[in-house]
Parts: C-alpha cells; sequence; structure tokens
C-alpha cells in the first residue's frame, strides 16, 4: 500500500511556497526600484546569484534577494545570507521558539533587569503593573507613569514596522483606550540627544545594532545603521523611514543614507542634515548595552536592538526583536554580515 501524504505534510508545503513566493515578489519589487535609478543589474551578478543559491543554500529560491544585495553593492560578495533562507532556516534552528519572548513587553524587567529599558507601568492580562511587578490600580496608573514627565508612549505587544505605538499626555489620557489596545508597556518619552534632533526632532531615530552569539555563547555586533523618520512622522515607520548604515567600529554614518525606494541619498530630505563625516555621540556606551545585554540571552542567537541615545547621553534602548529582525539591509549595505558563522550548511541538518 502506498504511503498517503498526510494532510499536514501538504499545509505545511503550502505555507513554505506561499512564504518563498511572497518573498520572491518583494525582492524583485524592490530589485525593480533599484534598477529605476541604477539601470539594470549585469546579467552575470544574477547568474551568479543563482549559481551560489543552488550550491550554498540548496535551492534557487533563495536568489532574488541575492540579486538585491547585488544591485546595491554593485557586486556578488560569497557569503551573503538571503532574508526569506533567515526567515525559513536560521529563526528556527537558531531561536526557536525562544525569540518570541521579545514579542512579550511585560517580559522585559524579568529577563534583562535592566535600567537601560524606559519602562514606567506594563499592562499585562487586565492588570496595570510597575516594572517590579506590583499591581497598579487604576487611580494611581496616571501619577505613576506622568511622573516626571508630560508625555509617555504606549507600544502594544508585537508592535512591529511602527505600528502599535501610541503618544498620551496628562490631557488626552484615557484609561479606556488603553485598556482597549491590549497588553503592552508604557514607556517614558525619550529626549534624544541634540545630533539626532539635527537629523529630525519630530521623532526619535533608533540605532538599529544587531548582535549575535556564536557555537561558544559568546556576544558580537555584526551591524548597525540609523532609523530617522520623515518631518510628518510622530515616530519612525517603516513606510517612511530613512536608513543610513553606521561603522559598527567607528560610529560614523555612511555618507549615502537610504530612502523607502532603496535610493541612495546624502542627506536627510527634509532637514539637509548631511551623513557624511558624522559620528554618533556616545555609540561606544550603544555597543556595550547590546552585547551586555545579549549576555542575559544568549541561546536567542540573533537580536537586532532599537536604541537611541537620549540628551544625557546615555542608552536608552526602546525594545527588542528576538525572531526575525531584520538583516537584508545591512546584508545589501555592510554585508555580508554572518560569513563565519556557517549559517549556510544549517540548511543540511
Amino acid at each position: 500500500m502506498k504511503n498517503l501524504i498526510k494532510p499536514k505534510e501538504i499545509f505545511d508545503a503550502y505555507v513554505r511556497r506561499k512564504y518563498h513566493s511572497n518573498h520572491k515578489k518583494i525582492a524583485l519589487i524592490t530589485l525593480k526600484t533599484i534598477e529605476n535609478v541604477k539601470g539594470k543589474t549585469n546579467l552575470n551578478l544574477i547568474k551568479l546569484a543563482d549559481e551560489y543559491a543552488l550550491d550554498v543554500f540548496g535551492s534557487q529560491i533563495y536568489a532574488p534577494w541575492l540579486y538585491v544585495y547585488s544591485a546595491i553593492s554593485g557586486q556578488f560578495k560569497e557569503g551573503w545570507i538571503p532574508d526569506n533562507y533567515y526567515g525559513k532556516i536560521v529563526v528556527p534552528k537558531l531561536k526557536g521558539n525562544y525569540g518570541i519572548i521579545g514579542d512579550f513587553n511585560g517580559l522585559t524587567n524579568r529577563v534583562f533587569n535592566s535600567s537601560y529599558f524606559p519602562v514606567k507601568a506594563y499592562r499585562i492580562n487586565n492588570l496595570w503593573w510597575t516594572p517590579q511587578y506590583q499591581v497598579i490600580s487604576d487611580q494611581d496608573l496616571s501619577d505613576i507613569i506622568f511622573e516626571k514627565s508630560e508625555k509617555v508612549v504606549f507600544k502594544i505587544d508585537n508592535s512591529i514596522q511602527g505600528k502599535g505605538v501610541y503618544f498620551f499626555d496628562k490631557n488626552n489620557f484615557s484609561l479606556d483606550k488603553v485598556k482597549g489596545l491590549g497588553n503592552g508597556v508604557f514607556q517614558k518619552f525619550i529626549k534624544q540627544h541634540s545630533f539626532f534632533n539635527n537629523i529630525m526632532s519630530k521623532s526619535v531615530a533608533t540605532i538599529r545594532i544587531t548582535s549575535v552569539t556564536n557555537n561558544e555563547g559568546k556576544a558580537s555586533i555584526r551591524s548597525c545603521y540609523l532609523r530617522v523618520g520623515r518631518i510628518e512622522d510622530s515616530h519612525v515607520k517603516s513606510s517612511s523611514h530613512i536608513r543610513i548604515p553606521i561603522n559598527v567600529v567607528t560610529g560614523e554614518l555612511n555618507m549615502f543614507g537610504y530612502n523607502t525606494f532603496w535610493q541612495e541619498i546624502e542627506s536627510h530630505p527634509d532637514s539637509e542634515f548631511v551623513f557624511q563625516d558624522k559620528i554618533i555621540p556616545s555609540f561606544n556606551k550603544c555597543i556595550e548595552a547590546a552585547l551586555s545585554l545579549h549576555e542575559h540571552i544568549p541561546f536567542v542567537r540573533s537580536i537586532g536592538w532599537d536604541m537611541i541615545i537620549d540628551e544625557n547621553s546615555e542608552v536608552q534602548v526602546m525594545e527588542w526583536n528576538g525572531l526575525h529582525n531584520d538583516i537584508k539591509f545591512s546584508e545589501a549595505t555592510q554585508g555580508p554580515c554572518f560569513s563565519d558563522l556557517g549559517w549556510e550548511k544549517l540548511w543540511k541538518f
């Protein structure tokens, strides 16, 4: 009797096809956007990407993001990790379900017990909690979150790409509205260092640092870039942000930033802030923070930290991304960032 294909196997195969099909679509749209400015990507680079995807990752379904990286770099580099390979192979094997912890704001202090996070209070399962996990009454909440601050930020659990972020001050604060948003965290409103205000003062910038742990459990920094908003934004959003690569050793901004169309720009389109020869203030503190925090949870093997330097030149970590943190921008502009870790072999096991 022939083996029958089980419904779960059919469903899993469908999910895989859909996942890679969506990535291919997004990658090819991105490639076309880049080529509208830079011109057609050299066919030899496309061929190298196809061959490399098949030889190294076992399938050409991983080639489209390599096209994008090649188009941005103007060359092909061995060691790149395609974004869909990262999500489908690396994330499950090197994070499992542990990376999901980053989606639950209420666990932050339990995991890290660190002053780097600007937590004022949590909303967890219909109760308010202090950062030390003591219950707060409805009557006391306002006094606690607005202590020493006229403005606070509320982020719902699993907020991504700038969505699920709400701003409140004493005049517009609504207890019922926040209750309706579900679980999340109140954070103090950060006043960023003047360096970032010079780029864009309407929203708090984000320094995205990616750290990884090797097979000995030692953490290292692999990539870094600055995200800044546009003049109409209250906070940085993936739909409109400007990204500028940062040298992970010196903290210096790249001479080119990139808009949402992956077009190279030399200055911010609204403030006209020029990126070249600018160095992030107290950048070493950001690196130290990422490394020390990763030591608390080394089994989540790759983490994206979103942080900023405040007006007092101190690090404030707004969130950490433990599941599918973005790598494609860093791979395209700074990579290969992970070539010594053996990630390309994970699909075989």
